[in-house]
């Protein structure tokens, strides 16, 4: 089987149509990250392997999308007296992680960007319906100013960050300010997301080939947030 077969390209019409392709960005999918994805969806890993692995996916994951936002020209001197015409960001970058997965990336976020500020927004799916529900958020007043970097490791049906994106616009967020960092994508998500918000950009690293009856992704990974904060596992 062909990596196409099992990751879609971004340019897949049963993924995303053409307006919105360009707005899907999938990881390079190496070596080094399909060895990365074999230790993090093997059942039998221990949550150590497993918190691990899933953080050297979430730095090329980040770095991706802070590439994807504006940059406005800056100079330096060098320590040589020389002049570098260098870069900085147009805008500050805002973390929003969708409890509790989501707060799983926050470290690495913070690693590369300390001053970064992190907002958090609780929205849990319902087990039966599947449906969303909102509980709680705690976002910047002034996000709206802000880059906003949207975290959830998971984009299975698109409930959940649809959810959180029209509570984002509730703040002042336009979608064109907005890049999803998600860890694993559904073309059903995809498409869900890019329906109602096309200008919203998304960054992944793998896109499953379906969701099953229980709208979990297959091939898959389980439950993200039970295995990496080891409530799957009895003391």
């Amino acid at each position: 089987m062909t990596d196409t077969a099992i990751h879609p390209t971004v340019t897949d019409p049963a993924v995303a149509g053409p307006a919105v392709a360009s707005r899907l960005h999938l990881l390079p999918q190496t070596n080094r990250l399909r060895s990365l994805h074999t230790v993090i969806r093997d059942r039998d890993a221990s949550r150590a392997d497993f918190v691990q692995t899933s953080a050297q996916i979430f730095r090329q994951l980040l770095d991706t999308a802070l590439d994807l936002l504006p940059v406005v020209p800056q100079q330096v001197r060098t320590p040589v007296g020389q002049t570098y015409h260098g870069l900085r960001p147009a805008a500050p970058v805002c973390g929003v992680s969708i409890a509790r997965a989501g707060e799983s990336m926050e470290g690495e976020l913070r690693a590369m960007l300390p001053q970064t500020r992190i907002g958090k927004i609780l929205i849990q799916r319902d087990k039966t319906t599947k449906l969303p529900h909102f509980h709680y958020a705690a976002l910047p007043p002034d996000i709206a100013m802000s880059q906003v970097l949207l975290l959830d490791p998971m984009l299975a049906t698109g409930g959940t960050a649809l959810a959180a994106l029209a509570l984002l616009r509730e703040y002042g967020v336009f979608e064109e300010d907005v890049v999803f960092v998600t860890l694993l994508s559904s073309p059903e998500g995809i498409s869900a997301v890019h329906a109602q918000h096309p200008r919203v950009r998304i960054v992944t690293s793998a896109i499953e080939e379906r969701l099953n009856a229980d709208a979990y992704m297959v091939p898959g990974i389980g439950d993200f947030g039970d295995r990496y904060f080891g409530t799957d596992q009895p003391r």
